[in-house]
C-alpha cells in the first residue's frame, strides 16, 4: 500500500535532516522539545516551506524535490492548526462546503458533503451559525470537518487542542479518535500531550536536534523510551548509556542496575527506565547493600496530584524524578540546591538495549 506522505529531505538552513513516511490509513505522533524540527516537518508536508535537497511525497505523488514543485492547495491536504481560522463572512455550513466547491463540486453536491462532515463531528446543529456564535471547542469541530470535506489524502494536525480548556479539549479528542483511528484515516499529530499521543497514534516519532532520534509504534516508544524527550512524556527516569554488565547502564559515573527486559548483546548502547514512584529519597545514604545509589543535586520541586516530584541531577549530568508523600518531603526538609541520594531497587529497573 502507497504510504501517505514519505519526508526524505533537508533544510540546511533549519539544520533538519528527516526521514520519515506515515503509511496509509495510521495516525503518526510527531513529538519533540521547541524547535526540535517538527514545525518544519509540517511545513515541508504543506507546502509552505521547499526542502533544500530531497523530496516529500504525497500519496504516492512526489510534490517536492529538485524541479518539482506542486503548490499548497493541490496536494490535497487537510490542515487543523490551533486556531480555526473560519471565514467570518460565511455560516458553519459553506465554511466546510468551501473546500469541495474549491474542487469544483456543484452547490448541491458540496453542501450534502458538508452536512456529512458536520454529522460525523457532532456539528449538524450548527450548520446555520457563523462563527462568532460558536464557543472554541466547537469552531475546532467545524475547523475538522472542513478539514475532511474535500477527503484529503492525509490531515496534518498542528497542536489542535492547546488553546482549548480541559473539557473541550477531551471532547475534541473523543471526536478526533472517531475521524482518524477509527475511520482509518491517514494524520500527522503535532502534539506536547501524552493524552492526545494515547488517544490517536498508531505511530511515534520523536525529533530533537532537526533529526529522528526514536521511532517506533506508540507502545514500544513509550513503554521503552530511548531518548529523555520520550522518557519525560512517558513519566518514566531514563538512564542512557553503555551496558557494563548482565543488565546494567553506565553513563558517566552513574551505574544503574535492573532487570534485563529481553536479550541483551553484552555491549553497546544500553537503556535503564524506572518509575519516579520507585524512587526513594535520603538525606545520606542508608545503611544495608540497596543495589541503586545515586548522589543527585536537587533542582525542582513540584506538585504531582497528592505526590511532590523532586527533580535533580547527578554530578554526571543524569536527570533524575522522585515521588514522594507532602510528609516525606516535609520531614526531609529540602530545597533546591541540596544534596540528596536517590536509592531504587534493581526489581524496578528495566533494562534494554537503545
Amino acid at each position: 500500500m502507497t504510504d501517505a506522505l514519505v519526508i526524505r529531505a533537508a533544510v540546511p538552513a533549519r539544520d533538519v535532516e528527516l526521514d520519515l513516511h506515515v503509511p496509509a490509513g495510521r495516525v503518526l505522533a510527531l513529538l519533540g522539545p521547541n524547535g526540535a524540527g517538527k514545525s518544519t516537518a509540517v511545513s515541508l508536508a504543506a507546502g509552505t516551506l521547499r526542502p533544500g535537497s530531497g523530496e516529500v511525497v504525497v500519496a504516492g505523488r512526489r510534490v517536492a524535490a529538485p524541479g518539482t514543485w506542486v503548490p499548497p492547495h493541490a496536494r490535497r491536504i487537510g490542515l487543523l492548526a490551533q486556531e480555526p481560522l473560519l471565514l467570518p463572512h460565511l455560516d458553519v455550513l459553506a465554511n466546510v462546503a468551501f473546500g469541495p466547491r474549491a474542487l469544483g463540486a456543484g452547490r448541491r453536491a458540496a453542501e450534502e458533503t458538508a452536512r456529512a462532515r458536520l454529522a460525523e463531528v457532532g456539528a449538524e446543529g450548527w450548520a446555520s451559525r457563523r462563527p462568532h456564535q460558536l464557543s472554541g471547542g466547537q469552531a475546532q469541530r467545524v475547523a475538522l470537518a472542513r478539514a475532511l470535506a474535500p477527503d484529503p489524502h492525509l490531515l496534518l494536525l498542528d497542536e489542535p487542542l492547546s488553546a482549548l480548556d480541559v473539557a473541550a479539549a477531551a471532547e475534541l479528542r473523543h471526536v478526533l479518535r472517531g475521524a482518524l483511528r477509527e475511520a482509518g484515516r491517514s494524520a500527522v499529530v503535532v502534539t506536547h500531550d501524552l493524552l492526545d499521543v494515547l488517544a490517536l497514534a498508531d505511530d511515534v516519532v520523536v525529533l530533537d536536534g532537526g533529526r529522528a532520534v526514536e521511532q517506533g509504534p506508540t507502545a514500544q516508544v513509550l513503554g521503552r523510551p530511548r531518548s529523555r524527550f520520550a522518557a519525560r512524556l512517558a513519566g518514566v527516569n531514563l538512564v542512557l548509556g553503555e551496558l557494563c554488565g548482565p543488565a546494567a547502564v553506565r553513563a558517566g559515573d552513574d551505574v544503574v542496575h535492573g532487570v534485563a527486559g529481553g536479550p541483551l548483546d553484552g555491549a553497546g548502547r544500553a537503556a535503564a527506565t524506572f518509575d519516579p514512584r520507585a524512587v526513594a529519597v535520603h538525606r545520606a545514604a542508608p545503611g544495608g547493600s540497596p543495589r541503586n545509589v545515586l548522589p543527585v543535586r536537587v533542582s525542582g520541586l513540584e506538585q504531582q496530584g497528592a505526590l511532590v516530584r523532586v527533580r535533580g541531577a547527578t554530578p554526571s549530568g543524569t536527570r533524575l524524578a522522585a515521588d514522594v508523600t507532602p510528609a516525606a518531603l516535609a520531614a526531609l526538609g529540602l530545597a533546591v540546591g541540596e544534596d540528596v541520594v536517590f536509592v531504587v531497587k534493581a526489581a524496578e529497573v528495566d533494562v534494554y538495549e537503545a
